[in-house]
């Protein structure tokens, strides 16, 4: 039996966006494949304005949702992290502390729209790692209460 890949997925947003499922399905399809999904701890909106504190609660409950949702779709997402507000940093804490990983899949909101892609993301995460980074442009789905 062949071991399984280990990708990392680092979303926010765009957690549970039909684009990130499908490039996470279409890896599942070329092998065994196990998932960490990795959410930088940002918040967003008037939630941070109003309070700078929420945005613990109000992630963990999207990474909750977006495990749930992964998992239905069958993929193995075998665990969610909470990562650093700095989406790099968050990143290279997860190699450190937790990898090796085989892959990481990056997924941004639309070019317009993505702070993200103003960081150049995916290409500073290239820099951390010798391995694959797949970028995946999906698109914000709210949760459902």
């Amino acid at each position: 039996m062949a071991e399984k890949a280990r990708v990392l997925v680092v979303a926010n947003k765009t957690a549970l966006s039909e684009e990130l499922r499908q490039a996470m399905l279409d890896r599942a399809g070329r092998g065994p494949t196990e998932f960490v999904l990795l959410v930088p701890a940002t918040a967003h909106g008037a939630a941070r304005v109003m309070d700078p504190y929420v945005e613990e609660g109000e992630i963990a409950t999207q990474e909750k949702r977006a495990l749930e949702s992964l998992r239905a779709a069958g993929l193995d997402v075998v665990e969610g992290r909470l990562g650093d507000p700095d989406p790099l940093a968050a990143v290279e804490d997860e190699l450190n502390l937790h990898g090796p990983y085989d892959e990481i899949i990056v997924s941004t909101l639309p070019t317009h729209l993505s702070k993200w892609l103003k960081l150049d993301l995916p290409h500073k995460v290239e820099g951390l790692t010798d391995k694959p980074v797949h970028h995946v442009v999906g698109h914000e789905v709210e949760a459902p209460a």
